[in-house]
């Protein structure tokens, strides 16, 4: 959930569909209004009337997430990250909040353990400094600077996870480092999008995809049965695909350094910040991840960002389920043993 606005559609654009034999029909629908980003919703209905419906509902429960695990905003009568985060005369406070944001946080602290501390929601007080110098840089290009060294090294100091105490029994979260703050970013978006497919399922809703910022989420199979055509952009043309994958019921998510970044001295410098260098990585271009799970897929993708191409594959191969693509800064493609069967053939 990093506060820059995407003004491209995602980072994995959805193919459409053809050739469908049944009755139902293929809608679409787009939002700007979650998550900072873009959201395109795909879907075969009996009408547009009953599709609307759906989005509606879709809408609704991304609108309550967003709400939820937003850091930067508060809302009237939640309380929400933002509430957690915040400082009561220099300290922070016991919070209860939502049941969701317990269950997020939960499994944030595993996909931590997963993946070696790469992906960190205590990891605040480091990724705001970044966010205020690229916010600062965007808008003021002239004046874009490098954060601190010190400065980040001595925030780095506040991001133990284990200061996150989470009261399963009163629904409560504190952080035990006043220093501390949480950003969500690597896994929000997954998160919510898993629990919304996890609804459709259990209310029987099924031929969707659901695209939330590069967050791809399909739903059940397509009416004539056939394999949904996924994209993925290629990081140094975004018209173009780097490869074009089928899949059925799965996830893919995209993590990448060409979309939210800022200049200085005439470099880029992307958001996804490494927490051993406190700097942005450079080893990728970009790291796309395949599971059953959206939530999963997100955190990982961050975390096989950080790692050498060696680590990332041991975490992968040791995870049913799971396979990964990364696109290198010479535009070499690597891949998990089992990601090419996902590959359309070009023939």
């Amino acid at each position: 959930m990093k506060k820059v606005f995407s003004f491209v559609l995602a980072f994995v654009i959805i193919f459409g569909v053809t050739g469908c034999k049944s009755q139902k029909k293929k809608y679409t629908h787009y939002t700007f209004d979650y998550f900072d980003t873009a959201t395109t919703i795909i879907g075969f209905a009996d009408s547009q009337n009953e599709f609307d419906k759906v989005c509606g509902k879709i809408e609704a429960k991304l609108d309550e997430y967003h709400k939820l695990y937003n850091i930067y905003e508060a809302y009237e009568g939640i309380n929400n990250l933002h509430t957690v985060n915040k400082l009561f005369d220099g300290q922070h406070k016991e919070i209860p909040v939502d049941r969701k944001i317990i269950d997020m946080l939960l499994f944030s602290k595993e996909i931590y353990n997963k993946t070696q501390g790469n992906t960190n929601i205590a990891f605040g007080s480091v990724l705001s400094i970044w966010h205020t110098h690229r916010t600062h840089g965007i808008k003021n290009p002239d004046k874009a600077e490098l954060p601190d060294y010190s400065e980040l090294k001595q925030a780095s100091l506040n991001t133990n996870i284990d200061d996150v105490i989470i009261d399963t029994k009163k629904n409560t979260v504190y952080l035990a480092n006043n220093n501390m703050t949480l950003d969500v970013g690597a896994v929000a978006k997954g998160y919510a999008v898993e629990m919304i497919a996890k609804w459709m399922r259990e209310e029987n809703i099924s031929g969707y995809i659901l695209n939330v910022g590069g967050n791809v989420r399909i739903v059940g199979d397509r009416p004539d049965r056939e394999k949904w055509t996924v994209g993925i952009e290629n990081p140094n043309n975004t018209e173009n695909y780097v490869e074009l994958l089928q899949l059925g019921d799965s996830a893919l998510v995209t993590s990448g350094a060409y979309q939210r970044y800022y200049t200085v001295n005439g470099k880029n410098y992307h958001h996804i910040i490494n927490p051993q260098t406190l700097m942005p990585n450079e080893s990728y271009l970009s790291v796309s991840v395949l599971s059953d799970n959206s939530a999963l897929a997100d955190g990982l993708s961050t975390a096989l960002f950080n790692l050498s191409l060696a680590e990332g594959k041991k975490i992968v191969a040791s995870m049913d389920g799971v396979e990964a693509m990364w696109v290198l800064p010479n535009n070499k493609r690597e891949y998990s043993k089992g990601f090419k069967n996902y590959i359309m053939d070009k023939k």
